[in-house]
């Protein structure tokens, strides 16, 4: 019988509920065997989710020598706290995205996570979806020439406005740090590069002091362009498009094939009129658990790195930092970060 990780799970947040339980439950390497809130929602929590375990505390979560690994979807704000309390207790660390608000904030989550000998991994799961992968393997073929633009978008109308924490600006939230985080991903990672130089414009909201809406242009280290832009207030869209000289990538379902059986999209429009559509089928939430817990068993860091969470909570400062100024941000990569 193959090892399983032991997974304690701090909160009940919806995505922990709906999605990420359910994942973990049906990988083949891990098993979720307690689950915390301080809102007095655990037990209720763990009856309906079959979880043997509830407490009423984090704290006491991380105090139980039976969990191996955390993973932990509170609101933005609060992933620091106990990103380095679950380090602290010598748990893994599987955290929602963004990371953190800031860079700065991200290299303290991270050096806690090496300092107590733990692993520690960004929740963008869209990643492992084999579409990208595949994606990458298009570029590299020449298929579609010199790649010279990307372009992101992720959106979706938000209802309830009054109540949910992503327009709680204290809480981290806004549009970019809940969605335009997947476009910088995604840009970083299928153009494998660094932007050097950007600039964001966002609308936001008068009483709530968040970005509803975000927009944004990279010039990237190789030279290629890329847009973006992600919302609270538009119809729903999580794709990309990939444009070359000799013909253009479409990606649909971008981040959330989940939404479609897992069914990813890939369509490749060359310019001597041909179109292939291509479907690739899998279970993103699944394979991003298995992979860290085989991580965790055979004591080995995740495919994404600490750099890259490094980077791009370095990037997504740079954005900030464009719509609050309304300035061009120049960005370097040295080891130490920063702008220039």
């Amino acid at each position: 019988m193959e090892q399983k990780v032991r997974w304690g799970i701090l909160s009940t947040a919806n995505i922990a509920r709906e999605t990420i339980i359910p994942a973990i439950q049906r990988a083949k390497n891990a098993e979720v065997v307690a689950i915390a809130s301080g809102s007095g929602k655990a037990h209720e929590a763990a009856v309906q989710l079959g979880i043997p375990t509830a407490y009423n505390s984090y704290e006491k979560l991380l105090a139980d020598p039976n969990i191996d690994a955390v993973y932990i979807p509170l609101p933005n704000s609060m992933h620091v706290e106990w990103t380095i309390k679950a380090a602290e207790h010598k748990k893994h660390v599987l955290c929602e995205k963004p990371a953190a608000l800031c860079e700065a904030d991200v290299r303290r989550m991270i050096e806690a996570c090496k300092e107590n000998n733990v692993i520690f991994m960004e929740a963008f799961m869209y990643q492992f979806h084999p579409q990208h992968q595949r994606v990458k393997e298009i570029l590299a073929s020449g298929e579609i020439g010199d790649v010279k633009l990307m372009s992101s978008s992720f959106s979706f109308y938000l209802h309830d406005r009054e109540t949910n924490i992503r327009m709680d600006a204290k809480l981290g939230g806004g549009s970019l740090f809940d969605v335009g985080c997947y476009c910088v991903h995604s840009i970083r990672n299928l153009l494998s590069t660094e932007p050097i130089e950007l600039y964001v414009q966002a609308n936001c909201h008068e009483r709530y002091q968040i970005d509803m809406s975000a927009s944004g242009w990279m010039r990237m280290k190789n030279g290629v362009h890329a847009l973006f832009d992600c919302s609270f207030e538009m119809f729903p869209r999580n794709e990309y498009d990939i444009i070359g000289t000799k013909g253009k990538i479409e990606v649909p379902r971008a981040y959330r094939p989940d939404l479609h059986e897992g069914k990813g999209v890939i369509v490749i429009r060359t310019d001597d009129g041909e179109i292939k559509e291509e479907v690739i089928s899998a279970d993103q939430y699944v394979l991003e658990i298995e992979h860290f817990s085989d991580c965790i068993i055979r004591g080995r860091q995740p495919l994404y790195s600490e750099n890259g969470i490094i980077q791009n909570a370095r990037v997504i400062d740079a954005c900030r930092i464009s719509i609050e100024t309304g300035k061009v941000i120049m960005l370097n990569h040295r080891e130490k970060g920063g702008f220039s």
